[in-house]
């Protein structure tokens, strides 16, 4: 069988990656005869290549006369020591009429918001947040939905030096302080309320016990009725725009933290900044005028990867609001009207939509997507054939993978080259990654740890309250020392491509044989009477037993008819060892707020354990419904 997609030759003629090799040759004095050459080069000779990404991306800066110092160090490794940047300049490079943001809300609101009007609303916003005494260093948060004040008040911190952090306002109490409690925010940017699935949700008892738990906190703006009185008194000017080392602290994000307080994670100017605009450029294909898209909220990474884009000249498009309100034409109807290129969703969307029967190839242009892209979770080949067939036939579909840990993507899209079904296009360029045994050897066709060998710009300046670097160490340095081990349970490809198979710290081990939980789920995505499912392995008889719950359509019921299909799909697909012991229906399964299933937390539960952070999650009552189960004591 063939790839799902080729690109054409005026496509790849037309490329940025086409033009960063053409542009980087004569630079270099070598020839790249294709990916693979530019990749292994840039990872054994990084200080060239990420230096190269400063000069082909027009980073506004001082670069300095070194690329990275201690590059053998890991961690440790100082990428541009002597650099002085911003990265607030660099996505306000533009001041005109050329559109910044395109922001509909699930209501239908619009609003169109020019470079020349960004810039402005950051000006008087960052002289707001001065006045309000914020200064270099200090600490800016938010608890918001996607609409245009977020970006607005993330760049204005980003311009003084401050450090956003922000959560979507779909979070508890909770979950709120155990994040903001930790960094101890000066300002707090807050919503009253928002809308998701045809519904007003006001949350202005909840911001007042937040604001009462963070004693740090001195001025509070809720951006919808006070965002204005804000900004008032300060007339739109030249943003001074303040100077800072690369590695000065721009965001802090956290861990899922489904099994104990969030991790902190501290990112930096330089580091984010180098890799969006590699990943945004040349492994999606980013061009000056796109309209670019990512369903996400501010409490997930794609958000801060979202606004990067501003820094290739890209317009965002925001959308605030169910993907599926009023129904599952939502987002396809958001693509036509508002243009967009690339359009950026998860595997779960694209599954949704497959089962709830649209086809939008027959109901929509789509006329200008050229990419979509997909991460989250890991896209089954079942998707990547849904894609083709019924969405767009002729569009890049890059999965995309990598994490909030390093604000960016270890795997991802290659423009250029063909996509096969069911794999992960390519390594990131400068990203030194592999997969490994379990005893550091390095592996293919069979799944291992993924793991990145060499240093990389946007590693985590470090987590919150780490001074010396415990915390951070033990997180990805303690099963390789001196290799980042990522946590995920991934294969390479015969076509130098990959698979994730999920999360290597939720892998299965039933006999001692490693199990990665997509391997399951891979083989129930077409069936029609399965909505979703999740695999944990539950401790049994002095080994591990693999338990599936299903959560089945409407009408539909797990009888003995049923449990014998999709095991004998599992069992035919994969091997005897994949086929759960258990296969149990449940009528929901728990998620984190960025719509990721938790098989971690329910294998605490299952197991009797405390699960200390519920509040990371957007259904925590959902985990009741694994407590105390008949059908795991037999």
């Amino acid at each position: 069988m063939g790839p799902s997609w080729t690109p054409s030759a005026e496509r790849i003629a037309g490329s940025n990656v086409t033009a960063f090799v053409k542009w980087l040759e004569p630079r270099e004095g070598r020839e790249f005869r294709d990916y693979g050459s530019l990749h292994a080069w840039s990872v054994t000779e990084r200080g060239a290549f990420w230096s190269a990404v400063w000069d082909y991306c027009r980073v506004v800066g001082e670069k300095g006369e070194t690329a990275v110092a201690d590059a053998g160090r890991m961690p440790g490794a100082r990428f541009f020591p002597d650099a002085r940047l911003n990265f607030a300049e660099n996505l306000l490079r533009r001041r005109d009429d050329r559109l910044a943001l395109v922001a509909v809300t699930e209501p239908g609101t619009e609003r169109r918001i020019t470079t020349r009007q960004l810039y402005d609303d950051v000006s008087r916003c960052a002289q707001a947040l001065r006045q309000a005494g914020v200064t270099k260093g200090d600490r800016v948060a938010a608890v918001v939905a996607n609409v245009p004040e977020a970006v607005v008040a993330a760049l204005a911190a980003a311009s003084i030096g401050a450090v956003w952090s922000s959560c979507s306002p779909d979070f508890g109490v909770q979950g709120v302080i155990d994040r903001f409690g930790q960094i101890e925010p000066r300002v707090l940017f807050a919503v009253s309320g928002y809308h998701y699935g045809g519904k007003h949700h006001e949350i202005r008892a909840r911001l007042h016990e937040i604001v009462s738990k963070l004693p740090s906190v001195t001025t509070v703006v809720h951006i919808l009725e006070e965002w204005d009185a804000f900004l008032a008194p300060f007339q739109a000017s030249d943003i001074e725009f303040e100077q800072v080392p690369f590695n000065h602290p721009l965001y802090v994000l956290y861990s899922s933290g489904t099994t104990g307080v969030p991790k902190c994670i501290v990112h930096g100017h330089g580091g984010t900044l180098l890799q969006h605009l590699k990943e945004h450029q040349l492994q999606t294909d980013i061009k000056p005028g796109d309209r670019v898209f990512y369903f996400t909220t501010c409490g997930w990474m794609m958000w801060n990867w979202l606004i990067t884009a501003l820094a290739s000249d890209a317009t965002l498009v925001l959308y605030d609001g169910s993907p599926f309100f009023p129904d599952s034409r939502r987002l396809f109807d958001l693509a036509d009207v508002t243009g967009m290129t690339l359009f950026g969703t998860s595997a779960k969307f694209i599954d949704a939509v497959r089962k709830s029967g649209l086809r939008p190839v027959e109901t929509h242009a789509l006329a200008t997507v050229r990419t979509i892209t997909s991460t989250g979770s890991p896209l089954a080949a079942e998707s990547f054939d849904f894609v083709y067939s019924a969405i767009k036939r002729d569009v890049h579909l890059a999965s995309i993978s990598g994490g909030t840990d390093i604000v960016s993507c270890f795997v991802g899209g290659e423009p250029n080259a063909p996509v096969w079904r069911g794999e992960i296009q390519v390594a990131a360029l400068g990203m030194a990654v592999d997969v490994w045994s379990a005893v550091g050897q390095s592996v293919r066709s069979e799944p291992g740890e993924l793991v990145c060998v060499a240093s990389f710009p946007s590693m985590p300046v470090g987590f919150w309250d780490d001074a010396d670097g415990a915390k951070y160490h033990a997180a990805y340095f303690e099963r390789f020392p001196g290799v980042w081990c990522h946590g995920d349970w991934a294969e390479r490809t015969v076509h130098d491509g990959f698979i994730i198979h999920g999360r290597s710290d939720a892998t299965l081990n039933p006999g001692g044989v490693r199990i990665g939980t997509a391997e399951i789920y891979r083989q129930v995505e077409g069936m029609s009477e399965v909505v979703e499912s999740l695999a944990v392995g539950q401790q049994w008889d002095g080994d591990e037993r693999i338990v599936f719950f299903v959560r089945l359509r409407e009408g539909a019921v797990l009888d003995e008819a049923l449990q014998k299909r999709i095991a004998l799909q599992i069992r035919a697909n994969t091997s005897p060892r994949h086929v759960p012991a258990k296969i149990v229906q449940v009528t929901d399964l728990p998620r984190t707020k960025s719509g990721k299933l938790v098989e971690l937390a329910v294998r605490h539960v299952i197991h009797g354990r405390e699960v200390t952070n519920c509040e990371a999650l957007a259904n925590p009552e959902a985990l009741e419904l694994f407590r105390n189960l008949p059908e795991l004591s037999s």
